[in-house]
């Protein structure tokens, strides 16, 4: 069990000087004790109570690492149980599962599937981290041919699935530069793969038939010097994998249990064999509060979808998604095209930028910094009007790139023209563009 408040609060400095966000050390000490701020937050705390604070200060879902480089994924971590209390921090990763049993054509076809099933949106990159790789022959040079396959083809962060220590052994052997995820611990070899995973440096899972031997099995990789764990509990049911998400979360959040604060690992793959359905379960998992959700396939009519929901759930919800300032070129632009403007809230651009490619006008597009704010609300708040937006159009550079210098401004903010006219001179033409975004495809047609 953790420390309380008050027992924290005791072992900080007390200046109350405002720097970790709190403005006292006593709120901030009740803010640690809820698992709501972190300890090098505090830039005055002693290093013998850092000590003391660890067990406190530490989140109560543990975070780690599957994988290197640039492809390692970090899981746990969180928090919170609902997104709207802070912000969930780490978004579960999605897996493929490719098994030894299958031939030359189902790997290569799920490999490419893994590799070119990239998304961006949002100036982000959507995408798969893992492959999950299962032994079903129980030989072990399959299976590493297998993984040796897969660290050729892609990047991909790996779990090694195996009811065999032999055959895990070679596995971990084989990619061990990757720090695949070892699946998975249960009663009868948990010593073994206790001893692989510390020479290794290797995470590992941990598979029980209900939640009271998963931490039973959690505690023995604990004291066995294992940190890095990813609790599997068995279940196979929607309702009852579901039941033991929530379980886990709400034990190690609410009430400090220690043995269960570690991220899960769900199997929709093992659940149905409709691929439609298989979608919907990993869906649930990924709201509800799965740490790696393993599918059997990569499809983009399901996989888009999925990245989309990980990326809105795991946006902070006080923090509005945004776009990069600048100028986007949207078809093949030139002197010619005409310039809009609109503000660097991402739905904003999305939608103006979809209407935009629906005319098919080549255009340029003025994204403005105006802190995420949409069109009116910025315009309300002071960020989105004629002084500023004249200022950013003339340092941007879209002067160089056109022959014809016309702006067109939205006509939610019509009002704006006579001042944005002052701020660029005579060089510049202002025209008012539509009130709505989906009239933009016939204005550009129009001319």
């Amino acid at each position: 069990m953790g420390l309380t408040g008050i027992q924290i609060f005791k072992l900080l400095p007390k200046t109350n000087c405002g720097e970790c966000g709190v403005p006292t050390c006593l709120a901030f000490a009740m803010a640690l004790a809820a698992g709501k701020a972190e300890l090098a937050s505090c830039p005055y705390v002693s290093d013998e109570a850092k000590a003391q604070l660890a067990e406190a200060s530490a989140p109560p879902i543990r975070p780690l690492t599957i994988g290197a480089g640039d492809n390692a994924l970090k899981i746990g971590g969180e928090t919170v149980l609902f997104r709207h209390e802070k912000t969930f921090v780490n978004p579960p990763g999605l897996a493929v599962l490719i098994t030894d049993s299958m031939d030359d054509a189902d790997v290569g076809g799920r490999l490419k599937r893994f590799n070119e099933l990239r998304f961006e949106r949002v100036g982000l990159l959507l995408r798969p981290e893992l492959v999950a790789v299962k032994d079903e022959s129980g030989d072990a040079a399959k299976f590493t041919a297998l993984i040796e396959r897969i660290k050729k083809e892609t990047d991909a962060a790996l779990i090694l699935m195996s009811e065999k220590t032999d055959v895990l052994t070679a596995g971990v052997k084989a990619c061990a530069d990757r720090t695949p995820l070892i699946y998975a611990v249960t009663n009868g070899n948990a010593d073994a793969l206790a001893d692989l995973a510390k020479e290794h440096k290797c995470p590992v899972a941990v598979k029980a038939k209900d939640l009271d031997e998963l931490s039973q099995l959690a505690t023995k990789m604990d004291q066995a010097g294992i940190k890095d764990i990813v609790l599997d509990p068995g279940s196979r049911s929607l309702r009852r994998a579901f039941e033991d998400e929530v379980f886990i979360r709400r034990a190690a959040l609410q009430k400090k249990f220690r043995p269960l604060g570690y991220p899960t690992i769900t199997f929709p793959c093992e659940m149905t064999d409709d691929p439609m359905k298989e979608t919907l379960l990993a869906a649930t998992f990924i709201a509800k509060y799965g740490g790696i959700v393993v599918l059997s396939d990569l499809q983009g009519h399901s996989l888009f979808p999925l990245l989309v929901e990980r990326m809105n759930i795991y946006t902070d919800p006080q923090r509005p998604m945004t776009m990069k300032e600048g100028i986007y070129e949207i078809g093949k632009a030139d002197e010619n095209s005409p310039v809009l403007i609109t503000t660097n809230f991402a739905l904003t651009y999305f939608i103006v930028s979809g209407e935009i490619e629906a005319s098919r006008v080549p255009s340029y597009l003025l994204v403005m910094d105006t802190e995420g704010l949409s069109v009116l609300t910025a315009w309300a708040a002071g960020k989105f009007v004629g002084d500023a937006m004249g200022m950013f159009i003339k340092k941007s550079g879209i002067g160089e790139k056109v022959g014809k210098k016309r702006i067109i401004i939205p006509g939610l903010v019509a009002t704006v023209s006579g001042d944005l006219e002052e701020e660029l001179g005579t060089d510049w033409e202002v025209a008012i563009g539509p009130r709505e975004a989906s009239h933009i495809s016939a204005f550009l047609k129009t001319g």
